[in-house]
């Protein structure tokens, strides 16, 4: 009966690998373990593997766990005792387990672990009473698929925004409607980041739509999605060389938004453009997505392929954030501590970006496409090609780093890596996808092979076919995480707090019915974002004033039901882009290469992102470095922001525009009242124009008190 036990209990594959005379050897190296071995075990190694604790991730306090390995992978290999790790460890003939302290066990007592080895390494028991193996984390089960995140959308019956909010608020109603003005002004701000006109007395309704077609709505909402997917113009590190023809990405974004083009397809473009249309210029300027992140430019023949595999970790780790809210780059080392994001699952994913690198093509004015790879450490592009607009995409064919340092093609396999570590392969890593968001077997069904002469692998067209799928792939949590997206920018805070992990470090979300609800709702109008804003933006709960109760500050500190509309401060950009729109002296041009000349009067999502430059006004303001896929911004209140507003140059010519604006409506009074409205879209309370006349008595000057209006709260947060 033991002997059965322990073939029951062995592994799968030892199972199918176990030696003709293996019940005979078992049987053996069970008594040696119970006279010997376990005591050999508990004396010598139990203490810091498996007992007060569990160093390299090494636990042998039963054979499941000892079976399974640690750090270095695996330990033990039954019935091979030459083949086992641990016999060149505690022989001191790789690095010992001990070194600070215990000497090398006496050849007799290693002789005794070998030979358990050999006849198989049973157990009679674990080594601490009572204790179970861990979970094997590299295995996903349906226990781990039952995490809210990875279901399948739940179907919520519902009419509205409003009764789902109410059916979980504890008894507790919406704050007053807000007043016209104020949610005039907050739709403004919110859909374009701009204040209103002056006169605008339009209905809500016909407001909103009229704002989600205005081009500055892609304007304000691709600032968001950058800094998601943490763009940028320059490579980051010493060097920080420029790409000069990074831009287009950015423009891709905003003209995506304008468009409404459906959510699914801006991700599969941004993932496999190159794959989906080759001769689409925009399709090519969407994959800069992948391009976008941090890479050395000047890096030694030795430094290549780990350079290669952080490249690949930023497309894949910044796709996990950006699109399915998982940190799947703490997976590269090892299994996902919280997540069930085994490493074996990673690199199958990784395995996705062997073949794609940054390039820049030319496309001809009659819109053809031509590829011209150039390296990525050159000061200098290749020649472009007359008449044609030059942009950078990320498509496959050889890596310009491998090319310069080695003269030759890049790798053309990723291999699992032990701790992450490119000198510790495990196996060549073939594509595949998450475990936790797909059904067994159906890997084939995203698959997607490229035409005869393609010089793509199709293997991103693959990844983008997995990740869009409602059915059985990833779909769901896409949507997921987009209309959370939504709301986060609408309502100041997401249904998930944490937008870009919605894993079991990130804080759950607060409203689950009504996430799915909006999921639902997002893929039922073929994933079309301006439906969905007009949806938030009818809400009831949209629409609420900011009127503050205690008894409901006391039940829900954090407003997590949404009772109350929180106001919140604008982003810099915004703030700069108000203050030149108040002033008059907005330049509306669209698209094209930015600058960072502060004195631009173009709005502020043309500024050139340069990793070692970032522009000191917005950094003020919370802009977050471009290093990794952004979610949310601080806000913080600092000194260097009232400093920029009230001494800054920019700030000043602001002001002074603002008051040559003003200078014409009248009097005093009239001055002021006209400087309310384009600033507060609202008239003058009777204390406020008796302060402001005031202020302009003493002798200020209208450009004095422009300037102090635009630095107040009122100006820089939505209310």
């Amino acid at each position: 009966m033991r002997v059965l036990f322990f073939i029951l209990t062995a592994s799968a594959a030892l199972a199918a690998n176990l030696p003709p005379d293996h019940a005979k050897r078992m049987e053996r190296g069970l008594k040696l373990f119970e006279s010997e071995v376990s005591a050999i075990l508990k004396q010598n190694c139990l203490k810091c593997h498996g007992g007060e604790k569990v160093k390299s991730d090494f636990d042998l306090a039963t054979r499941e766990d000892l079976l399974r390995g640690g750090s270095h992978g695996s330990v033990v290999v039954p019935f091979d005792a030459k083949g086992s790790l641990l016999m060149a460890l505690i022989r001191h003939e790789k690095e010992p387990m001990m070194p600070d302290s215990s000497p090398k066990l006496p050849e007799v007592v290693i002789s005794k672990i070998a030979a358990w080895i050999d006849d198989g390494a049973p157990y009679s028991a674990p080594l601490v009473a009572g204790k179970k193996p861990k979970k094997d984390s590299s295995v996903v089960t349906d226990e781990d698929r039952q995490w809210w995140a990875f279901q399948p959308l739940k179907k919520v019956q519902a009419k509205s925004i409003d009764e789902l909010l109410l059916k979980n608020a504890k008894g507790m109603s919406f704050a007053p409607p807000a007043e016209k003005a104020v949610l005039v002004r907050r739709l403004y701000l919110d859909l374009t980041g701009l204040p209103p006109d002056d006169a605008d007395k339009a209905d809500l309704s016909d407001l909103i739509d009229g704002l989600l077609s205005s081009p500055a709505y892609g304007e304000r909402w691709a600032r968001h999605w950058l800094d998601v997917a943490r763009y940028a113009e320059s490579t980051g590190f010493e060097q920080d060389y420029d790409r000069p023809f990074a831009f287009h990405y950015r423009d891709f974004v905003i003209k995506a938004l304008n468009s409404d083009m459906p959510y699914d397809q801006f991700v599969k473009w941004q993932l496999a453009g190159d794959e989906y249309e080759p001769q689409n210029a925009l399709a090519l300027a969407a994959t800069g997505f992948l391009g976008a992140g941090v890479f050395p430019s000047q890096i030694t023949a030795n430094e290549v392929e780990s350079s290669r595999y952080d490249a690949m970790d930023d497309m894949l780790g910044t796709t996990a954030s950006a699109m399915l809210g998982l940190t799947l780059s703490c997976a590269r080392c090892h299994d996902h501590k919280f997540d069930p994001l085994p490493t074996r699952d990673y690199y199958a994913m990784l395995s996705t970006f062997t073949t794609t690198t940054r390039m820049n093509v030319d496309v001809h004015p009659d819109g053809k496409v031509t590829s011209a790879v150039t390296t990525m450490n050159a000061k200098k592009n290749t020649p472009e090609v007359k008449g044609a607009t030059r942009m950078m995409i990320c498509a496959e064919g050889y890596d310009p780093i491998v090319m310069h340092t080695q003269g030759g093609p890049f790798f053309d396999k990723t291999y699992v890596l032990k701790r992450g570590n490119p000198l510790m392969k495990d196996g060549e890593a073939t594509q595949g996808f998450l475990q936790v968001l797909s059904k067994p077997g159906d890997a084939k069904r995203w698959q997607w092979q490229p035409p005869a002469g393609a010089k793509s692998t199709g293997k991103r067209r693959s990844l983008s076919n997995w990740i869009t799928d409602v059915d059985g792939g990833a779909g769901a949590l896409l949507a997921r995480v987009i209309v959370n997206r939504l709301w986060q920018h609408h309502f100041g805070t997401g249904l998930v707090p944490t937008p870009n992990d919605f894993g079991k470090t990130g804080t759950p979300c607060t409203q689950p019915e009504l996430l799915d609800w909006l999921a639902s709702k997002l893929i039922e109008n073929g994933w079309k974002l301006k439906p969905m804003h007009k949806l938030i933006l009818s809400s009831r709960a949209w629409q609420q004033s900011s009127a503050r109760d205690a008894k409901k500050e006391a039940a829900d500190p954090a407003n997590g039901l949404f009772m109350r509309f929180v106001p919140y401060r604008l982003e810099g950009e915004a703030i700069r882009d108000s203050m030149l729109a108040v002033s008059g002296v907005l330049d509306p041009t669209m698209h094209g290469p930015g600058t960072r000349d502060e004195n631009s009067k173009r709005r502020s999502i043309y500024f050139n992102i340069k990793r070692s430059q970032l522009i000191g006004s917005m950094v003020a303001f919370d802009q977050p470095e471009p290093l990794v896929s952004q979610g949310a911004r601080p806000t913080t209140t600092v000194a260097p922001q009232a400093l920029i507003l009230m001494n800054s140059p920019q700030a000043r010519q602001w002001a002074e525009g603002l008051a040559k604006r003003v200078t014409g409506a009248g009097d005093a009074a009239k001055q002021i009242a006209m400087t309310y409205r384009l600033c507060f879209h609202r008239e003058p309370k009777s204390d406020e124009l008796a302060t402001g006349l005031d202020f302009l008595q003493s002798g200020a000057s209208l450009a004095d008190y422009c300037q102090v209006v635009m630095s107040l709260n009122e100006f820089v947060y939505v209310n």
